[in-house]
């Protein structure tokens, strides 16, 4: 492939600075270690990492990679990468010439272009090129310099307070948004940090953390960041699937709950997880397991407390591709469950979540102040998580047993700090960067028993998973 003149231009820049860059790293090492933090958060650690226009790779050495590959234009910069940072594997090259890419191997479990994107001649045909370093799974992590900053940075390089780089592609967020989706590439979340990216004797650090990531003055923040899948890995494909009924004094639905379930599979279980009922639900469990022998239908009494507690114990027990979590009151109708099968198995979303927002509710089915607090929360968490909900309480959550696998690795970040079990779900899926999409159903009301929810009591427990949520995932 035939380098253009600016693309010489932009080699020969990067040649003449490599042996500067300890310098200027130096120099804006707030900067640096703020955007590398955030980048690990993105992108967990252990994975197979290849990073485009990675520099002298102390990028992709924050990132803790299994595997992690680096490529470069700058020849200079390339031997600088691999003389730091020998356990990692740099390439010298135009990310932007098929030929170096072939030689990448791969696939990769994430890919990150770090400021790269602006020296791009082709920025949609780049983005083209990687689907075959994907699979579905593969992260794309975008981080860029926002266009607002554009002068500041300009009078910053003129006063050496900034590492002087060639005529960038000045990109809007928007724009990185229709550039992916051109390039097939679906957007799953953005964010936007570093209002101030100097330390200032510590006032830096406390104006990003408790400020800069508040709605709107987010937008102001010097760095973008977008995480985007592919579109050209997603498949429809059939899979088996287990139903999980947490229980606690549902006698009276249990035999519903199977009975409203469509077959809606080939491979399809039910698993009710009781949990110490005073009104016979577990004998019920039994009795309608025997009553229904052709059905795949097993019970369980669950070790601990807590519906929390009685998911991942049906979870542990489940035999299936797909876990489903259908509540016990039947609030939400079994007959949606097609509908969040048929999402999954299409590929649309890897967790897909139920929301009782969207229909009229049923006369009696959530009291008044339920509403407008399922209403606040969801919005609170929208912006905590960076993907849209409308919903975060509805009891029916679907995803794959391998990404319950890779949530249930990556525990450790937030801890077991949830008694209902839908935020542990939700928080884990944000962080691991997965595709949330929301299925409305119908919600009804009762047909047997009382609700199990606290208005108060839930409601302090909620406001404390949002201050749980903004240390763990905005003001860290």
């Amino acid at each position: 492939m035939t380098q253009t003149m600016r693309k010489r231009e932009i080699s020969e820049f990067f040649d003449g600075l490599a042996g500067e860059r300890e310098k200027w790293l130096a120099r804006n090492r707030f900067f640096h270690e703020d955007d590398h933090n955030y980048l690990r958060f993105l992108v967990p650690e252990g994975l197979r990492v290849l990073e485009l226009g990675c520099g002298t790779g102390e990028g992709l050495r924050a990132l803790r990679p299994s595997h992690g590959v680096g490529v470069d234009l700058s020849g200079p910069t390339i031997d600088l990468a691999r003389t730091k940072h020998p356990d990692l594997e740099f390439v010298a090259g135009d990310i932007e010439d098929p030929a170096t890419l072939e030689k990448l191997g791969g696939p990769f479990d994430a890919i990150v272009l770090s400021d790269t994107i602006g020296y791009l001649e082709d920025c949609q045909a780049l983005l083209a090129s990687l689907h075959p370093l994907c699979t579905s799974q593969t992260r794309l992590v975008l981080a860029y310099y926002s266009p607002l900053w554009e002068p500041v940075l300009w009078l910053a390089e003129r006063f050496g307070a900034k590492m002087p780089q060639p005529p960038l592609n000045w990109i809007t967020s928007d724009d990185f948004t229709g550039l992916l989706d051109l390039a097939d590439f679906e957007v799953i979340k953005r964010e936007w940090r570093q209002i101030l990216p100097k330390r200032f004797f510590g006032l830096g650090r406390l104006v990003n953390r408790f400020l800069g990531t508040l709605p709107i003055l987010r937008r102001l923040s010097l760095r973008h960041y977008v995480v985007a899948r592919s579109r050209r890995h997603v498949a429809h494909r059939p899979f088996s699937t287990s139903v999980i009924v947490p229980c606690r004094n549902e006698r009276g639905n249990i035999e519903d709950a199977v009975r409203r379930t469509p077959r809606f599979c080939e491979e399809l279980e039910i698993l009710f997880v009781e949990g110490n009922s005073s009104d016979g639900t577990f004998e019920e469990c039994e009795r309608v397991r025997a009553a229904y022998p052709s059905l795949n239908i097993r019970a369980f009494r669950q070790d601990g407390k807590g519906k929390g507690d009685a998911v991942r114990k049906g979870f542990q027990e489940a035999q299936g591709d797909v876990l489903m979590i259908l509540d016990a009151d039947l609030t939400t109708p079994p007959e949606s469950l097609p509908k969040f099968y048929d999402a999954i198995a299409s590929g649309k979303g890897e967790f897909i979540n139920g929301t009782r927002m969207v229909y009229p509710l049923e006369k009696d089915s959530m009291r008044f102040l339920n509403y407008w607090a399922n209403r606040v929360f969801a919005w609170i968490f929208s912006w905590l998580l960076n993907q849209r909900f409308t919903d975060t309480l509805c009891g029916t959550k679907v995803l794959c047993r391998e990404a319950y696998e890779r949530i249930a690795d990556n525990r450790a970040y937030f801890g077991d700090f949830d008694p209902f079990g839908d935020f542990d779900l939700i928080f884990g899926a944000a962080k691991l960067n997965m595709k949330i999409v929301e299925v409305p159903v119908r919600y009804a009301s009762r047909n047997y028993g009382t609700t199990q929810i606290s208005r108060f009591r839930h409601g302090w427990l909620l406001l404390q998973m949002v201050v749980f949520a903004y240390r763990k995932l905005k003001a860290f």
